[in-house]
């Protein structure tokens, strides 16, 4: 039992209406469920491993999901990257560890199995890469057509590679996302196509699980504070949804901070919130070696400040040298590897620490959104080159022994 519902003017759709936004306002739009009519069965709950359709009761879906079994990704409890930054108790979870090597896979099975219940043959999206290969492959998966918008030169191969090898139509376009966007909008308006970027609100109830995960895995209880990276800024905004659901359902009883990271060269969100403005400025061009999150105009925006506001949280901008940096002490003290834009969150939540923002007694959860083989380039642009030795045991010992001197 749910529908559609204007966060701007209140309107209401119906479920089966193939609708993005507000036909009246333009607003963005919420799934509204008639809680009274959900009975969880905790005893399950407790026992069944975690993955997004574990929470297939909190979903807006009816028929049998297209799945490659996303969801259910490690938690990690970080001690030695905690000691470095400076705080008691932080960790980690890890989306690079879905299917697709990204929190999207959440979104995808959602959105592309809406997409079939709707009766909807062809699906689209605009990209920074992620977005594009989840859809690619669950589209593969559906056994429907996918297209993808991404903006030339600005996408990860990584990425770039997941959606040729599933099939996809790929344009590349002489323009940023936010032109992307506003174009694959424009398309799926004019034809009969799903669009799949995060102001579907659909494909937002699968990320939610994230929320729903992080809270089963720490034994239904909440930590202080949530840290992640935002870009099109609909992550924060599903996360935030799915710890208010549990805890409206009493499966909980506390919520977190929300806390919203980004790149320096893109940051309408955070100044936003630090001006106190009611909306976010658009960034014309955007700017980061994180190009996940290289996105000046988030639609998600005004549900991201709330989720921000209301939580009590904050947001903060690092810049390219400081989420490099994170990156690296993800990998080599915690053994995690992450593409730039994930690392923002260990990036910001140092910052924050240093600046007093956040204390360290705070149990903190970082999110880190994508595998370090998304971005494998700058990777290499980044780490020191591979020594060159010859084929003998003395020059192997020089080059070791003699480099630890």
């Amino acid at each position: 039992m749910y529908h559609l519902k204007c966060i701007e003017c209140g309107a209401e759709y119906s479920k089966d209406e193939v609708i993005y936004t507000c036909s009246k306002c333009d607003g963005l739009l919420d799934v509204i469920y008639d809680y009274s009519s959900i009975k969880i069965d905790m005893e399950k709950l407790k026992t069944e491993c975690p993955s997004v359709w574990k929470y297939a009761k909190l979903l807006p879906i009816e028929r049998e999901p297209v799945t490659i079994r996303e969801g259910g990704t490690p938690l990690y409890k970080c001690d030695r990257l905690a000691e470095k930054i400076g705080i008691k108790k932080l960790y980690v979870k890890h989306e690079g560890m879905n299917p697709t090597g990204s929190f999207k896979d959440r979104g995808m099975t959602v959105g592309v199995t809406k997409a079939l219940e709707l009766g909807m043959s062809t699906v689209a999206c605009a990209s920074t890469g992620n977005t594009s290969a989840a859809l690619a492959i669950y589209g593969a998966k559906a056994g429907i057509p996918v297209i993808v918008l991404l903006p030339a030169g600005k996408v990860a191969l990584g990425k770039v590679a997941q959606a040729l090898m599933h099939g996809a139509k790929v344009l590349s376009i002489r323009g940023n996302f936010d032109d992307a966007l506003a174009l694959v909008r424009t398309l799926c308006s004019q034809e009969k196509i799903y669009l799949l970027n995060s102001i579907n609100p659909y494909r937002l109830e699968g990320q939610k699980t994230i929320g729903f995960e992080i809270a089963d895995q720490l034994g239904f209880k909440v930590p202080d504070r949530i840290v992640l990276p935002v870009g099109n800024a609909g992550n924060i905004t599903a996360i935030w949804k799915g710890f208010r659901e549990f805890k409206k359902l009493g499966i909980t009883d506390s919520l977190p901070k929300m806390t919203g990271i980004q790149a320096a060269g893109s940051c309408p969100i955070v100044k936003a919130i630090k001006s106190e403005a009611p909306e976010i400025t658009p960034e014309e061009k955007p700017e980061t070696v994180a190009t996940a999150i290289r996105i000046g105009n988030p639609v998600n925006a005004k549900k991201a400040l709330a989720a921000i506001r209301e939580s009590g949280g904050t947001a903060e901008s690092v810049t390219d040298e400081e989420i490099l940096a994170a990156q690296k002490d993800l990998a080599r003290l915690e053994g995690i590897g992450v593409e730039p834009a994930s690392a923002a969150s260990v990036a910001g939540l140092k910052k924050l620490i240093d600046m007093g923002v956040i204390s360290r007694d705070e149990t903190v959860v970082c999110i880190t959104t994508g595998h370090l083989l998304k971005d494998p380039q700058t990777v290499i642009d980044v780490c020191e080159e591979p020594i060159v030795v010859d084929a003998s045991i003395e020059a192997i010992r020089e080059a070791i022994f003699g480099k630890m001197k």
